[in-house]
C-alpha cells in the first residue's frame, strides 16, 4: 500500500533583522518604480531548494537550525526591505514597502515523511512539493514581501521554501538575498557584531537611477486604482486558479552543453539569416516546440512572453546588485500550426531570435505593458518563462554542499517553464515544467526524439 506522505508543523517563527549593529543602509520606506508596478498583483514567486544531510535529526535542531536563523537575522538587516509590507496608502501616489522595527519574516519550520529522493528526481507528482512552500500572507489593506519555511526530511536532508511578492523583487534580487544569506550561514557572520557582506552581496537601494522619461508608471498606477476599481488599492494578488491534482506532474529536463551546440549548428542553415543564436533563444524555441506540440493548444495563435533583465541594458547601466523589479516583458508572437509542424522550432527560433535583436533599440522599445498583456490574454495561448541560468541557484551553499535540487514552484500556478542552470555540468541548461501526466509523456517523448534525431 501507498504511504500517505504528510508535512508536520514543529515551530512558527518570525525571525526579525538584527538589532545593535551597524546602522543599516537599507530604506525603511522603499517607492515603487515602474518596473515594480507591472507586477503589482502577480501570484508570488516560490522556489524550493533540496540540500543532503544525512545526520541524526538532534544535530539539525542543535546546529543548521539555529544557524540558519542567526544569519538569516543577520542578513535581513541588510535587506530590510524583505521584513516589511507592501501598503498603498490613500495619501500616497503608488504602492510602498514599508519597514517598522518590530517586523519580521515568517520562518516556518516542519518534518516531512515523503521520500526525499523521489522529491529531488527528475518526476515527481507536482503537489507534493506544495506544502514545501510557505504561505504568503495577503489581504486588502497589505501584503507580507517573504515568508519562509525549512523542513526536515529525517536521515536524508531539508528543504528550504521560499515565496516571495513578485512586485517587491525580482529573480535577481531574490537570488541576490539567498546568496547573501548562504554567506552569512556559511561563515557565522550573524555571531558577530562588525561582520558585514562583501560588496558584491549588498542591496543597492538607490530608486534615483530608475528613470521613466515616458510616464509608464503613471500609466500603470491609473490602469491598477481602475482594473476592478474604482480607486482600488487593494493588495490581494490575482488568483491564477492553480489548484494541482494528482495528475499534475513536475518535470525536469536537461539540454547539455553539447545539446545546445548541435542544435545550434542543425538549425543555422534553415535560417533566413546568418543571425547569431544565443543558448537562451535556442533553448526557449526548443522547448516551445515541444510544449506546444505537447499542449495541443485550441487558440488560434500562441503568444510567448519571457523577461529581459534591464540593469546592464539601461542608459546610464544600473549596478547589478540594485534591488527591486528591473525587468521588461517582451513577446513572440505566431500561429499555432507553425508551431507544431516540422519548422516549429526554426519559427520558434526566428521569433526570439528577432525579438532579441530589437533590444538593441532600447530595452524599453516594444516592451510587453499591462494594457498589451490583457491584449494578448484575450486571443492567444500564453505561454512564458521564468528564472535564468544566470542566477546559478545551484552554487547557494550554506555550508552544508551545493543544493542536490532547486524547483520553481509557482510555475505550477502560472503555466510558465522554468530554466536553470544544469546541476550536472557546466554549460548545460535545466528545463522544469508542470503538465498533467498525459502532456508530460508527449512532452518528453518530443524532447528526447528531436535530440536523438540530430
Amino acid at each position: 500500500m501507498e504511504q500517505t506522505t504528510s508535512v508536520k508543523v514543529l515551530q512558527e517563527c518570525s525571525v526579525a533583522p538584527t538589532q545593535g549593529r551597524t546602522t543599516s543602509s537599507a530604506p525603511t520606506s522603499l517607492p515603487f518604480t515602474f518596473f515594480d508596478l507591472l507586477w503589482l498583483r502577480s501570484p508570488p514567486v516560490e522556489r524550493v531548494f533540496f540540500y543532503e544531510f544525512s545526520n541524526p535529526t538532534i544535530s539539525f535542531f542543535d546546529s543548521i537550525l539555529p544557524n540558519l536563523k542567526h544569519s538569516l537575522s543577520f542578513t535581513l538587516h541588510h535587506f530590510l526591505p524583505l521584513a516589511g509590507t507592501i501598503t498603498w496608502p490613500d495619501d500616497s501616489p503608488h504602492p510602498i514597502i514599508n519597514y517598522v522595527p518590530g517586523n519580521a519574516v515568517s520562518l516556518t519550520i516542519a518534518e516531512s515523511n515523503a521520500n526525499f529522493n523521489l522529491l529531488c528526481s527528475n518526476t515527481c507528482e507536482a503537489s507534493q512539493l506544495l506544502n514545501l512552500i510557505p504561505l504568503l500572507a495577503t489581504s486588502h489593506e497589505q501584503a507580507c514581501v517573504m515568508a519562509l519555511q525549512v523542513t526536515l526530511f529525517p536521515n536524508h536532508g531539508f528543504s528550504l521554501g521560499i515565496s516571495t511578492h513578485h512586485a517587491a523583487c525580482d529573480g535577481k534580487t531574490s537570488t541576490l538575498f539567498l546568496k547573501a544569506w548562504a554567506h552569512a550561514c556559511s561563515n557565522n557572520l550573524g555571531e558577530s557584531s562588525f561582520s558585514s557582506l562583501p560588496k558584491h552581496l549588498t542591496p543597492i537601494y538607490d530608486r534615483s537611477i530608475i528613470r521613466d522619461p515616458s510616464g509608464m508608471g503613471a500609466m500603470y498606477v491609473n490602469s491598477w486604482l481602475n482594473f476592478g476599481g474604482p480607486n482600488n488599492r487593494s493588495m490581494k494578488v490575482w488568483d491564477f486558479g492553480g489548484a494541482m491534482s494528482k495528475e499534475s506532474t513536475r518535470g525536469s529536463f536537461e539540454l547539455t552543453s553539447k545539446n545546445v551546440q548541435k542544435l545550434k549548428q542543425h538549425e543555422k542553415s534553415k535560417l533566413k539569416e546568418n543571425a547569431h543564436l544565443s543558448t537562451y533563444a535556442v533553448t526557449c524555441a526548443y522547448v516551445l516546440q515541444c510544449l506546444v506540440k505537447a499542449e495541443q493548444p485550441k487558440a488560434n495563435g500562441v503568444a510567448f512572453l519571457f523577461s529581459v533583465d534591464c540593469r546592464s541594458r539601461l542608459e546610464p547601466p544600473i549596478p547589478s546588485s540594485y534591488f527591486g523589479n528591473c525587468i521588461i516583458g517582451h513577446k513572440v508572437m505566431n500561429e499555432t500550426k507553425k508551431f507544431v509542424g516540422d519548422d516549429g522550432f526554426i519559427h520558434a527560433l526566428e521569433g526570439i531570435t528577432e525579438a532579441l535583436k530589437k533590444l538593441d533599440d532600447g530595452v524599453l522599445s516594444g516592451a510587453v505593458t499591462l494594457s498589451t498583456m490583457m491584449q494578448i490574454a484575450n486571443d492567444n495561448k500564453i505561454l512564458s518563462t521564468a528564472g535564468s541560468p544566470r542566477f546559478e541557484v545551484y552554487g547557494i551553499d550554506f555550508g552544508w554542499g551545493r543544493p542536490k535540487k532547486v524547483d520553481m514552484t509557482s510555475i505550477g500556478k502560472t503555466g510558465a517553464f522554468c530554466l536553470s542552470e544544469s546541476r550536472n555540468e557546466n554549460g548545460g541548461i535545466e528545463i522544469g515544467l508542470v503538465l498533467n501526466k498525459q502532456e508530460m509523456e508527449v512532452f518528453a517523448a518530443h524532447f528526447t526524439q528531436g535530440l536523438e534525431s540530430l
